[in-house]
């Protein structure tokens, strides 16, 4: 089974979608998608669908909602045969629409077979990008954490009706991804790559406009560029935007980093990580 949340939902089954269109199903196989071989209880599949306010026949019809996509996977597992799974002989064993989506004592499980997740995946590049900075290899960390981002098609589940359960995902999901992208620009930096970050930190600063990080690495590059005016007004925009929405003045690490510029020292101090208040905060 292949799973792609990153960006649009789509869930294959022997390279044939099993991805429903109607907007319930559609959202019962995004959380089961997203917890892939764990099992999702019935009451946070039916909070997702129907909130605090659920209909008394919930249960009914999640139950129909299930059948509706063992059907789906039904026709997917057909196209050869057998489900794609093999015995510890090589043979072939078929698998069944109740095997791939499995009712459990508390609720539901999907079970990818060993397939793709591109969550997965995202998790183990961006996990190795991590060490690699942790260990000095910025070519390294770079290198992982580009693959990770690259990932990243849209908004998880773009496409997808979300209640609760998937909206609380989402925004883990992009927390994530922020501190993945944190952490690639950081090692770019690092490896002297300040111009080439220019344009991509102006995007994304006018982005998220009180994510401290992302701003002190935009003032970093302007003043590595020589474009120290710049760098500064760059802060002035970020304290103004903080006062006035969160009652806050800049972190002490990016108003150090202010000053390093104000006296054109040789190299202003990085934010370091973790101290800077990142509120992401993103424009509408």
């Amino acid at each position: 089974m292949d799973i792609e949340i990153l960006g649009a939902l789509a869930v294959q089954e022997n390279g044939v979608s099993i991805t429903p269109t109607a907007p319930k199903p559609r959202q019962v196989l995004a959380l089961l998608a997203l917890h892939a071989d764990r099992v999702v209880s019935v009451s946070d599949l039916i909070e997702e669908l129907w909130g605090t306010t659920p209909p008394r026949s919930a249960r009914t019809t999640l139950q129909t909602y299930v059948l509706q996509l063992r059907e789906l996977i039904a026709v997917a597992l057909d196209k050869d045969g057998h489900g794609g799974q093999q015995d510890a002989d090589g043979t072939c064993a078929r698998r069944t629409a109740k095997e791939v989506l499995l009712t459990m004592p508390s609720g539901y499980l999907l079970a990818s077979g060993g397939g793709d997740s591109d969550v997965r995946t995202f998790e183990r590049l961006s996990g190795m990008g991590y060490r690699a900075m942790d260990a000095g290899d910025f070519p390294g960390a770079a290198r992982q954490l580009r693959e990770a981002l690259a990932l990243w098609t849209g908004t998880a589940f773009a496409d997808v009706q979300t209640g609760e359960q998937l909206d609380m995902e989402i925004k883990r999901l992009e927390e994530n991804r922020l501190c993945a992208l944190d952490q690639r620009i950081e090692a770019d930096l690092r490896l002297g790559r300040h111009r080439e970050l220019l344009a991509e930190l102006t995007v994304l600063v006018n982005r998220y406009r009180t994510h401290e990080s992302l701003h002190g690495q935009f003032m970093l590059a302007l003043y590595r560029s020589g474009r120290r005016g710049e760098a500064l007004e760059v802060y002035q925009r970020l304290r103004a935007t903080l006062v006035r929405d969160l009652g806050l003045e800049p972190s002490a690490g990016l108003q150090r980093m202010q000053r390093s510029i104000l006296t054109a020292s040789p190299e202003p101090a990085p934010v370091a990580a973790g101290t800077a208040k990142e509120r992401l905060v993103p424009t509408s």
